[in-house]
């Protein structure tokens, strides 16, 4: 064949493909008006962070405190069950698309946050008038954080109520089955509620709103026909809670800030898919 023919069938093939009349392409689904929801699963991990306490015979920062997530173990009884099922490490999410590929969505992200029992850290400050053996002066002094001196948790839990936005794009299309990759940005406001047994004071565990968060997710969606998806997402984001309540007298307060990642699994359903 020489390069005068394929010059030729080139050409031929270029002015075929856009003479062709638009309206006679196939339409393709918009997300467009589309409202989605999904509920699933998480886990999660912490930096380590300074927590200070501050009330009106204590002041003390605790220097780089390990924490951990506590995940439930898999059961179906529990997983399962709508009565149990959100008593895991859970997510809710709720969002709606105002064009093709951007929508915003308002989100309940339940972490479990768990101070390690019995580590070895260092405490800064001074403690008085508590009638235990931890009354003092402190200045970088190795601590063990045993269960007379100290239980921390946000169990119930660490609740970050969020609002983001997001974009979606379809990477693969297999007519009833797709796969979409998905990336957002998000912030909101820690809502937990705090298990803290601090010294021997009476523990105040009310839920509360202690801080703000913002955060970044991408995730990868696995559509089957057009109502129902499975979806992965990992998210990290930073976290910072000047507000925490610890003991029953209001003046008792604790704060500190971290950065989180969280790896989630999700079933979700969406509708209102039409046509452009």
């Amino acid at each position: 064949m020489t390069y005068k023919a394929l010059a030729a069938i080139l050409v031929f093939v270029s002015h075929s493909a856009f003479s062709q009349d638009p309206n006679s392409q196939p339409k393709r689904p918009s997300r467009k008006g589309v409202v989605f929801a999904y509920f699933g699963w998480n886990r999660a991990a912490f930096t380590k962070s300074d927590i200070h306490f501050k009330g009106d015979s204590y002041d003390f920062t605790l220097h780089h405190v390990v924490a951990k997530d506590r995940p439930t173990p898999l059961d179906p009884s529990v997983y399962l069950n709508p009565k149990t099922m959100s008593v895991p490490q859970c997510n809710y999410r709720v969002g709606y698309f105002f064009n093709n590929h951007y929508s915003v969505s308002f989100g309940f992200d339940h972490m479990k946050y768990v101070m390690v029992k019995d580590q070895v850290v260092k405490i800064s400050g001074n403690i008085a008038e508590s009638n235990t053996k931890y009354d003092g002066q402190y200045d970088n002094t190795e601590i063990p954080l045993s269960s007379d001196f100290l239980r921390f948790e946000h169990t119930n839990g660490l609740n970050y109520i969020n609002l983001e936005l997001r974009r979606m794009d379809e990477i693969v299309d297999l007519n009833h089955f797709k796969i979409n990759v998905t990336e957002g940005l998000g912030s909101g406001i820690l809502y937990p509620k705090t298990d803290a047994a601090l010294l021997n004071f009476t523990e105040n565990d009310q839920w509360h709103t202690a801080g703000y968060g913002i955060s970044g997710m991408v995730g990868l969606q696995f559509a089957i026909y057009k109502y129902f998806f499975i979806q992965t997402e990992y998210k990290a984001g930073y976290i910072n809670m000047p507000n925490i309540l610890t003991t029953h007298y209001s003046a008792d307060k604790a704060d500190q800030h971290f950065f989180f990642s969280q790896f989630t699994l999700v079933l979700g359903l969406q509708v209102g898919t039409r046509r452009n």
